[in-house]
């Protein structure tokens, strides 16, 4: 029996929705949690609290390592509230000077938080030892190369590659952020720290989870694109139904981060 290639198109916009609005939700959450831990604590002067999540963020005498840490977190607050407005069609076209002057910002901010990461990576150190410095170096590298295109093509006045590219772009940028709903969906369902080391932060599991949700994202993203454009229904049909499970995965695992992370560090 034939699919019909209407109704996969509809199904295929519905879901996508459905991703974007749980996604701009998360994301939205996460921004709250980093203005109230990391901004809020570096307005009261009390740089100390950085630590509660991470004993390298903050480190007594290293200025130059402070000043980049409270950039690159300065940082992440902008790109995660301003990266999804910027795949709004209605907002882009009802306020195009705002979206090409916060697309501006966004994509400075990709550049430089992409190079701060790489410092605090390299000279700071990461939780998880040497794989995860490398995945997030990888996704820095990602970020660099989505934000060039992205710029590339809308200087170039190429709208549809400009477009695709900005979806690669927020998908790199929200390396981080998927990294804790996918760790927190991970603990919801096993109620213990199976795979890794909860000391070390080491451990198959966590090696996995930073090639799922710092590269494998734009390989989801290429097949984004393919079924869109693509004759077959059923490839349409095949992404909405894999889509649709990412985005329950997502959903899940953004309330346990903010139950079990984020609300009570706030």
């Amino acid at each position: 029996m034939r699919i019909p290639r209407s109704a996969a198109l509809h199904l295929l916009k519905y879901i996508t929705r459905f991703w974007f609005v749980v996604t701009f939700l998360g994301q939205l959450m996460f921004a709250w949690y980093i203005l109230m831990v990391y901004y809020r604590s570096t307005a009261l002067g009390n740089l100390e609290k950085w630590n509660s999540v991470n004993p390298h963020f903050y480190i007594k005498g290293d200025i130059t390592g402070n000043l980049i840490f409270g950039v690159h977190v300065a940082l992440a607050a902008i790109i995660t509230i301003l990266g999804p407005l910027q795949l709004i069609d209605q907002l882009r076209r009802k306020a195009p000077r705002f979206h090409r002057i916060s697309g501006r910002i966004y994509i400075f901010s990709a550049f430089l938080i992409s190079i701060a990461g790489l410092y605090l990576a390299w000279v700071r150190g990461t939780v998880g030892g040497l794989f995860s410095a490398i995945t997030i170096s990888i996704n820095a590298l990602i970020i660099i190369v989505c934000a060039y295109f992205t710029i590339r093509y809308a200087i170039q006045r190429k709208i549809h590659l400009h477009n695709q590219w900005a979806v690669h772009l927020l998908l790199g940028v929200s390396g981080v952020w998927l990294f804790r709903v996918f760790f927190m969906l991970w603990m919801l369902i096993h109620q213990a720290p199976v795979g890794f080391d909860p000391e070390t932060f080491t451990g198959p599991f966590l090696y996995a989870l930073g090639i799922f949700v710092y590269i494998l994202p734009q390989g989801i993203v290429a097949l984004y694109f393919r079924a869109k454009f693509s004759k077959w229904s059923y490839k349409k049909y095949a992404f909405s139904i894999l889509l649709f499970v990412l985005t329950i995965g997502i959903a899940a695992g953004t309330a346990g981060a903010m139950m079990g992370m984020w609300l009570p560090r706030i």
